[in-house]
Order: C-alpha cells, then sequence, then structure tokens
C-alpha cells in the first residue's frame, strides 16, 4: 500500500481525480467528511442509544452519542500525532501532494465519528437479537431461500456492515449517501470483508465482517482505488487500510476509560478499587504533588482519566509508527493497545467493567427487554415486506410499512434485500422509538 493512494479524496461516482494540492484550504474534503456525519439523521439518532446500560436516562451515563464525540476527538489527536511523524519519514506527501499533519486527523476524526452509527439499539445485544432472530427465531424458515452468504450477513448482523451500508447506501437524488471521502469510508471499516468465510484466521481484521451483500460494488471500487491488499481465497478479505488502526484505537481508549469511569458514577465499581486501577495505568505519568492537592474523588478521577486517555493516545502512536512498515504490507495484526506496554493494566480494567458493569443486574435486566422488543419489531417487518412482495399485503402490512416506503424504495427488491431493508431499518430505530413501536404493536401505546 502506499499513502497517496490511501489518502484519496475521491467520491463514489467522481469521474475527474480530486487533487488534495487543489483544494480549497477553506472547505478541505475530510472537513466536509465530519461535517456530513455530524448533520446526518443516522448520527444524530445515536443521541438516544445508550453506551453501556441500554434505555438509561442517568446523567452520568454516555449515549452513542456522546461516545462516538469522545472517540473523534481522540481519533484527531491519534491522526495528527501520526501523520506529523509520518510526514517526516514521506515528505512528498507534503511538499509535492500537499498533505499535512491536520488531514490525517481529520481522516481518523471523520471516520472515528460515525464508528457506531450502524450499530443497533440496546447495544451490542442488539445485533445478538437481530442475528438470533434468524438462526434460531422465526427468520430461520427464509435460510433455503438464501444463499450462505445472504444468510450469514443475517444471522451474523453486524453494526459495522450496517454502518458502511448507511453512509454509501444511494437514495433517489442523492447516489452514494453521504458522499464521503475513499480515505474515510477505508479508515472506518475495520473489518474490510465480506461475511465468509467466517473468522478465517486469528489476524483481527477477520474477526468480524464489514460488507453485507448488497453493497459489494462500492467496496470493490473503494478497496481498489485505495490500493488495499487482497488476502488469499476467492473471497473478498483485504488488509486493514492502515488509519483504520487508529481509529480502532481511538473506540479502544475511550470505552476501556470512559465505560469504566461510568460504572464508577452509577455506583457500580468501588472508587477505591478504581482509583487504584488508574493509578497502575498512569503511574509513570502521574504528578503526585498536583493528584494529592485534588480534595474530591469527582476531581481525582476526573485527572486520572484525561491522564489515562492522553497516556494511552502516546501509546498507541508510538505502536502505530513502530508498525508502520509492517501495516503498509499487510504484516501487522493486531489490535494496538494488544501490543501496549500497558496491556496488562488495560485488561484488568476491562475485566472489572466486564464483572460490574456489562454483566450488571440492571444491564442484563434491560437487554432481555431489548431482546422480546427487537423480535417482536422483525418479526412483524419482515412479514410485512415478504407479504408485500408476494403480493399478498394486508391493510394492516400497508400501515406498517407507510412510514418505511416513504424513505426506502423496495418495490423491485428480492428477498435477501427485504429481509436486510427491515433488519437496518431496525438497527436504525433509538432505543426509545424501539420502545414506542413495540408498545403500539402489543396493544400497549397511547392515542
Amino acid at each position: 500500500m502506499n499513502w497517496e493512494q490511501l489518502l484519496s479524496l475521491k467520491r463514489y461516482g467522481d469521474t475527474n481525480k480530486r487533487l488534495r494540492i487543489e483544494q480549497d484550504p477553506t472547505r478541505l474534503g475530510f472537513e466536509v467528511d465530519y461535517d456530513r456525519i455530524i448533520f446526518s439523521a443516522p448520527f444524530r439518532s445515536l443521541q438516544d442509544k445508550t453506551q453501556v446500560i441500554p434505555m438509561s436516562k442517568t446523567d452520568f451515563v454516555h449515549t452513542r452519542l456522546t461516545h462516538s464525540l469522545e472517540v473523534s476527538v481522540v481519533g484527531r489527536s491519534l491522526g495528527r500525532l501520526a501523520g506529523k511523524a509520518l510526514l517526516e519519514k514521506y515528505p512528498a506527501l507534503e511538499k509535492v501532494h500537499g498533505y499535512t499533519f491536520n488531514d490525517f486527523g481529520a481522516i481518523v476524526a471523520a471516520a472515528a465519528l460515525a464508528h457506531d452509527i450502524g450499530n443497533p439499539p440496546f447495544g451490542h445485544s442488539g445485533e445478538k437479537a437481530i442475528g438470533e432472530f434468524f438462526s434460531v427465531g422465526d427468520g430461520l424458515k427464509y435460510k433455503e431461500e438464501l444463499t450462505p452468504k445472504q444468510y450469514q450477513d443475517l444471522i451474523d448482523f453486524e453494526g459495522n456492515a450496517n454502518g458502511f451500508r448507511i453512509i454509501t447506501e444511494d437514495f433517489p437524488g442523492q447516489e452514494g449517501g453521504l458522499r464521503l471521502s475513499y480515505a474515510t469510508l477505508g479508515a472506518f471499516m475495520k473489518y474490510p470483508k465480506e461475511s465468509l468465510p467466517k473468522k478465517p484466521t486469528k489476524q483481527i481484521s477477520d474477526k468480524k465482517y464489514g460488507v453485507f451483500q448488497s453493497d459489494l460494488e462500492v467496496f470493490k471500487d473503494l478497496t481498489q482505488t485505495l490500493g488495499l491488499i487482497a488476502k488469499e481465497g476467492k473471497d473478498l478479505r483485504f488488509h486493514r487500510h492502515p488509519l483504520a488502526f487508529l481509529v480502532e484505537a481511538a473506540d479502544d481508549i475511550c470505552y476501556t476509560i470512559i465505560d469504566f469511569e461510568d460504572g464508577i458514577n452509577l455506583g457500580l465499581i468501588e472508587e477505591e478499587m478504581a482509583l487504584e486501577l488508574l493509578i497502575n495505568l498512569v503511574k509513570d505519568n502521574i504528578q503526585t504533588t498536583k493528584y494529592a492537592a485534588l480534595q474530591s474523588t469527582s476531581r481525582r478521577l476526573a485527572y486520572l482519566r484525561a491522564l489515562a486517555i492522553n497516556t494511552l493516545i502516546s501509546e498507541a502512536v508510538a505502536v502505530f509508527l513502530a508498525n508502520e512498515e509492517a501495516i503498509m504490507k499487510g504484516q501487522f495484526h493486531h489490535g494496538l493497545l494488544d501490543k501496549s506496554k500497558y496491556e496488562a493494566q488495560i485488561a484488568d480494567i476491562i475485566d472489572i467493567s466486564i464483572k460490574k458493569v456489562y454483566r450488571s443486574d440492571e444491564v442484563v435486566g434491560k437487554e432481555i427487554m431489548g431482546y422480546s422488543i427487537l423480535n417482536t419489531l422483525l418479526q412483524k417487518y419482515t412479514a410485512a415486506l415478504v407479504r408485500d412482495m408476494k403480493g399478498q399485503c394486508t391493510n394492516y402490512d400497508k400501515l406498517l410499512l407507510k412510514g418505511l416506503k416513504a424513505e426506502h424504495d423496495y418495490a423491485n427488491k428480492d428477498l435477501y434485500e427485504r429481509l436486510l431493508l427491515a433488519c437496518s431499518y431496525v438497527a436504525s430505530l433509538t432505543d426509545g422509538n424501539a420502545h414506542n413501536q413495540f408498545k403500539k404493536m402489543t396493544g400497549n401505546g397511547s392515542f
């Protein structure tokens, strides 16, 4: 791979090449990506999708929106720091092509901003609920009518692939979706592969998948334009865009520290234990005099959180730069923090978050509710879309699909595309909207 290709400003449908040196400095293409994401309806819906505790209205808990904004800020710092070093290593990028270290920051920030845009309501249990509807639920009956890869898309419904669909999906008058630059799309895609084969290797880019069968056209154009390295085999699998490692690191840093902080604020993690674990992480950088002067636990926690994030940013960039040549050759197969000198301290924090937060009674209880809600919504929407395809639409189906039809033209869609549309639509709902629709469908809604 080479950086000039990887930093492509191309947008889907372009016929002429966009050159960085010809960009309007007041309206750079990579910064336009950020603007388009932040003003999009799918991004705004993240304000009612909680990060840790589904449907929580507690002030202390991060939503997907605040989490995404924080990941973006961390990603911008990672990109700028890495970009500064890369321009020193490859001076032609700046002197000949006009790239700056801020370009790297803008790309990573935009991709990080969108990293959760395809996630369904009720956290990661939402993905599992959608998948299980087709693997063991009512949707199992469609298996024999789908190709293996189409069926795998459904039973392993993946928020990353749904995010790629959302930001690239054609609409009448809006071809190419948000029309983001290919550099940003490449950085966004942590798992540049189809749903099958499932986990063919232990390489981190094979852990999940990042594209549905319906979106292969833009995926193929993207990987070819960016010059991503194809993996062996006849299936579509590629090594990551290098900046995807920084996007992943930004997310890892935030959920490690911020989810942990949410657990403390909710009283799920003991303050004394939390402070001790954070001090273990930042002990090489902590200013003991300044820390001792902080009077309250909340101020000490805020200081340690900021220091922990800064420590991990520096560490992630160091690991990235040390392995940049291997990454460019498709020979680095780990998350950046997995190779960090703080790996043990990070593992201790995540272990406590899993035990105390992710498995808490409040989280588990509300995720159970989420399973019931999503199962009901999927049953209603898939049945209505399939009956419509067969010309057997009931009056109830027409009422149900009225809102869907205003946004999506499914008149000529086949079974797979209709089932995927139902999944993507349900995934687009906020926690509150999904709950309200469920109440109406089950006769518990108010007039």
